[in-house]
């Protein structure tokens, strides 16, 4: 019976993963086998236990403080050894983080196919973000097998050399983790008050730490002084580069709730219960369209145009002065907040671990 190797690290990537793996289990012709690096030790945990999953190898590799090369050299050796003990026919990784491109680059290194799960994102800027944007495209160089949610994504890659015949739009596996959230607890009650608007925020990526989450930080003091009835609730990632400026600009103005990081379980809640979501993620730009909740982007690049095209989201960069009018636009103008929240959202119909898991049956029996 083939191996097929799962390999995860981060709380996005555990989202993406858990209905795939949901999915893969669910089948007698392959066994698999999950392998979490921990890269987000914590925030990994949460979204295990909410779905269940439970790691055959959990490398344990996160450290206070930890960099980029840190990760990415006790990466490579964990990988080789447990890669040589399973001996895989298949590596599946997901996304754009130093664990999907070292779990990829192990694959190579062993000679074993490699599956890129959400393969064909770009913003053409290889520093934004970063390190992900040039970890999707050295997977794609690696990558045997692509998954492309959009028609888009398949584009991207057809024009980086990849075959036609080594790519299949799937949507979105995030939609289908969202979906399987939200309709098992939407019975659940959120404890803030239900009168009041709720802006939910996330900043948290690398490349706004310093002056631009400054920016963030004062854009979202200004809208909480303008709108006191409303409330601005800021889950804050535990990155003392996040941490400090946060607290510092927002820590005591009444109407903003800093919060600890949620679990996914309650992240989705709160976003189903959100008017709209100011955001420097990645998948929520994917998951707020779902729940019919417009997004303004705090980057200046976004690899998910598709996105921006149907009218769901809107990118605004890290820039105090553009948050504030864009956010009042959407507060104030019930037309404007209509078309972004009915827009049609381009990540697909909650089916893409479907679709995948179909592929991998075809590909494992023509082999």
């Amino acid at each position: 019976m083939p191996t097929l190797m799962v390999v995860m690290g981060t709380r996005p990537e555990a989202i993406k993963l858990a209905p795939v793996i949901l999915e893969l289990k669910k089948k007698s012709s392959w066994k698999t086998f999950v392998v979490a690096t921990a890269q987000h030790r914590e925030m990994l945990d949460q979204v295990l236990t909410i779905f269940q999953i439970h790691p055959d190898a959990d490398l344990n590799l996160m450290t206070p403080n930890q960099t980029l090369f840190d990760i990415t050299g006790k990466a490579v050796k964990a990988f080789e050894a447990v890669m040589e003990k399973i001996k895989p026919e298949l590596v599946l990784v997901q996304g754009d983080t130093t664990t999907a491109f070292v779990g990829a680059l192990a694959g190579y290194y062993h000679q074993i196919p490699v599956g890129h799960i959400e393969a064909g994102l770009r913003t053409g800027n290889k520093y934004f973000p970063f390190p992900e944007e040039m970890n999707r495209k050295l997977i794609t160089a690696i990558a045997d097998l692509h998954f492309a949610p959009t028609a888009k994504n398949r584009e991207n890659l057809l024009k980086e050399g990849v075959s036609a015949s080594q790519i299949v739009v799937t949507g979105n596996t995030v939609i289908d983790a969202l979906l399987m959230i939200v309709k098992e607890n939407r019975e659940l009650e959120w404890h803030f008050p239900p009168h009041q608007r709720k802006i939910l925020i996330t900043a948290h990526r690398r490349e706004n730490f310093g002056p631009p989450l400054e920016a963030i930080c004062l854009a979202i003091r200004d809208l909480a002084e303008l709108y006191p009835h409303d409330l601005f609730i800021y889950p804050v990632h535990l990155n003392q580069n996040v941490q400090k400026p946060v607290h510092r600009i927002l820590g005591h103005i009444p109407n903003v709730a800093l919060l600890p990081p949620l679990d996914y379980l309650k992240f989705a809640q709160l976003m189903a219960q959100s008017y709209l979501i100011l955001t420097d993620s990645g998948g929520i730009q994917e998951e707020a369209p779902a729940l019919g909740k417009p997004v303004l982007v705090l980057r200046d690049e976004t690899e998910r145009p598709e996105a921006v095209e149907a009218g769901t989201v809107r990118v605004v960069g890290p820039h105090r002065d553009r948050i504030v009018s864009e956010t009042r636009e959407l507060l104030e103008n019930p037309k404007a907040y209509q078309q972004m929240a009915r827009a049609i959202n381009p990540y697909g119909d909650g089916k893409a671990s479907i679709r995948i898991v179909e592929f991998l049956e075809k590909w494992f029996a023509s082999r």
